[in-house]
């Protein structure tokens, strides 16, 4: 037999024992992709299946005991009365998001770039990173009291600007998926800039400065350098949005869903979440999963094969 051979014409062992301790790095990241990732999509049969966990005495047994049903599930999922409502609500959400949050980290790099000033830069950086690391839960909360109709300061100030024709952001559902890309403004700009502040820091000085021989000014340098230099970066983060557009989160559309804002708020991740924890109906919740993570392979792949026909490097 052959040995197996690794990169450079080197065994297997041999590369092993060459580094040892990099490799013993990489078990920690192992057991949890297979623990959290790999080792769950055995209940993706749920999806097929009519399943109940009191169908025999252990797990094992549910899966196996559980009728077997087909596509029944995603039939039902389809042809059932909320799924274009929460489809509508969860590409309404997605879309808009790529048009108004995707670009704003591109735009605040951009800024912080032009900052001189090293140590002001830095202070503006500490104060746009702290939204990040704020919960959902706390938003939520000062969200609700500044908005409150009773007593919140931001909605006495829309009072103050319309009148009794003030919007109602907490109640009105015509609202809501303006009220959710605020707060992903607002949370998650400064933390996004991170990666694209990463590339910037790569740009080769020496262009700036052959620019400012050539009389350019700053927008023409931003233009014609900056933006070329991380359009790769753009390219890769734009696709993983598109590949995500039917993950609109759940914890924060949760926190914010309300009865009377609730025909538009209701998106997959809720849904799965009602459905599935809820109501106990884990079939059908698994199948609504499953239909996202399919959609969400081709929007990747198909956006993967668009970034390369239009020249760029793509994901893969």
């Amino acid at each position: 037999m052959k040995r197996e051979r690794g990169l450079h014409g080197t065994s297997w062992m041999s590369a092993f024992k060459g580094h040892t301790w990099l490799y013993l790095m990489l078990i920690p990241g192992v057991l949890y992709m297979l623990i959290f990732n790999y080792f769950p999509m055995a209940g993706l049969i749920m999806a097929f299946e009519e399943f109940s966990p009191y169908n025999g005495t252990t797990i094992y047994q549910a899966f196996t005991e559980s009728p077997f049903v087909g596509l029944g599930n995603f039939y039902k999922l389809f042809t059932g009365p909320d799924f274009w409502r929460i489809l509508r609500n969860t590409l309404s959400i997605s879309i808009w998001s790529i048009v108004f949050y995707f670009p704003a980290p591109i735009i605040l790099a951009l800024l912080l770039n032009e900052l001189k000033s090293e140590s002001y830069k830095g202070l503006i950086q500490f104060m746009v990173y702290i939204p990040h690391f704020i919960s959902y839960v706390i938003v939520a909360s000062l969200t609700a009291q500044l908005f409150s109709t009773t007593d919140g300061y931001a909605y006495h100030l829309l009072v103050g600007i319309f009148g009794n024709n003030a919007p109602d952001l907490m109640s009105n559902p015509k609202l809501f998926t303006p009220l959710i890309i605020g707060q992903n403004i607002w949370k998650e700009t400064g933390y996004g800039t991170i990666i694209y502040l990463a590339a910037l820091s790569g740009v080769d000085l020496q262009l700036y400065e052959a620019s400012d021989i050539d009389g350019a000014n700053r927008w023409q340098k931003m233009w014609h350098i900056t933006l070329p230099a991380i359009k790769s970066t753009v390219v890769i983060m734009l696709i993983l949005k598109v590949g995500s557009v039917l993950n609109t989160g759940y914890e924060q559309i949760f926190l914010m869903q309300n009865s009377m804002n609730r025909m538009s708020s209701e998106v997959f991740d809720t849904y799965i979440y009602t459905r599935g924890i809820t109501n106990g109906n884990y079939s059908l919740a698994t199948a609504a999963g499953l239909f996202k993570s399919i959609v969400s392979m081709f929007l990747v792949i198909g956006a993967n094969k668009l970034a390369k026909k239009a020249g760029e490097s793509g994901f893969y």
